[in-house]
């Protein structure tokens, strides 16, 4: 099997360096490190969880298009909230951006490392060539 990994070191609030990966592909898999609703300028972007849902959720597809996937190639999510009240607006922006084939899913309460109020990875199933 082949490893590839895909990106520069990724890179957190002001551009600072961070030691992994944006995307790894193993074989026909791709793993996405958790994205968060950080914006080009490397802030976290205002708006609550719905903005942070969809800010989050670009980041991820903007990942995933670097190892030429898309969220049709999504077969694993993991998902962080900050707070368990945010679940179902979550939830709502979510299932907008996979209204067809929806991936397995875990979601989970947990402090963030950074001042957010979600963070998601994701795996991606995509055979090479």
């Amino acid at each position: 099997m082949t490893v590839e990994f895909i990106g520069a070191e990724g890179s957190g609030a002001g551009g600072q360096s961070l030691p992994f990966s944006p995307a790894v592909r193993a074989g026909d898999f791709v793993y996405i490190s958790g994205q968060v609703a950080m914006d080009e300028n490397g802030e976290i972007v205002p708006g609550g969880i719905e903005a942070q849902t969809r800010q989050t959720l670009e980041n991820v597809q903007k990942v995933l298009a670097m190892a030429d996937c898309s969220l049709k190639d999504v077969i694993k999510v993991n998902v962080w909230l900050d707070d368990t009240r945010d679940f179902w607006t979550f939830n709502r922006v979510y299932a907008s951006y996979f209204p067809e084939n929806k991936p397995a899913r875990s979601t989970v309460r947990s402090q963030l490392m950074v001042d957010g109020k979600i963070e998601i990875d994701v795996v991606a199933y995509k055979p090479v060539g």
